[in-house]
């Protein structure tokens, strides 16, 4: 050992100003909630799922509609993509990567109505509250579709829809094999959590609701 040895100790105190810049970065206050946001919540619809597809459906659609012209139809999240609960109290860019550790970015999906009709099934089989945005599906008592719209309207089994979903699900993950039925596909190179962590820094508070998204008739 000489005197180029450098030590542990020299190491970490000029590695620490960039430590303690990155933490104060994390959890510097960006939106206030004023309860526990959850994905456990509903049976149907929840409101982390709500907030996670409203979310990609606001902060993508400009990016989208910018490089193709079009308007994002809807969104598909998957139930298991959410890791934590978003608790109430400050709301910082460090709730984003607890909520959305993972790299997945959003990829726009061109599917035909009729691969929507698959999507639904899916959705009636899961039994889970995968998150939508965009779109309405209502159930009757014994899991039969009642109504399924999407923008308001009845599914066109001819028509192309674009439909918001990670680059996880968009290869079949979670069992979505609905989406290898893509007409066309379009890389956003936007990471879900950044869209997140760009959504909380416009918003004072964070006011999801469970809603009549995604419901069956009692």
């Amino acid at each position: 050992i000489d005197s180029s040895f450098t030590t542990v100790d020299s190491i970490q105190k000029f590695i620490q100003p960039f430590h303690d810049r990155v933490e104060s970065i994390l959890d510097s206050t960006l939106a206030y909630a004023p309860f526990v946001i959850s994905k456990t919540d509903g049976k149907f619809n929840t409101t982390a799922g709500n907030l996670m597809a409203d979310i990609v459906l606001s902060e993508t659609n400009p990016i989208f509609k910018k490089r193709t012209g079009h308007n994002i139809d809807m969104v598909l999240l998957n139930h298991g993509g959410i890791r934590s609960i978003i608790s109430k109290g400050n709301v910082t860019s460090r709730t984003a990567y607890e909520v959305m550790p993972f790299e997945n970015s959003v990829v726009v999906v061109e599917l035909k109505g009729e691969s929507l009709m698959k999507m639904v099934e899916y959705l009636i089989h899961s039994k889970r509250a995968h998150p939508i945005a965009g779109a309405q599906l209502i159930l009757n008592k014994n899991n039969t579709v009642k109504a399924f719209t999407v923008n308001g309207k009845p599914i066109d089994k001819n028509k192309s829809y674009y439909v918001a979903t990670s680059d996880y699900l968009v290869t079949g993950g979670d069992n979505m094999g609905f989406f290898k039925d893509a007409i066309s596909k379009m890389e956003t190179d936007y990471k879900i959590r950044n869209a997140m962590i760009d959504f909380f820094s416009k918003v004072d508070t964070l006011a999801p609701k469970v809603d009549l998204r995604y419901y069956q008739l009692q």
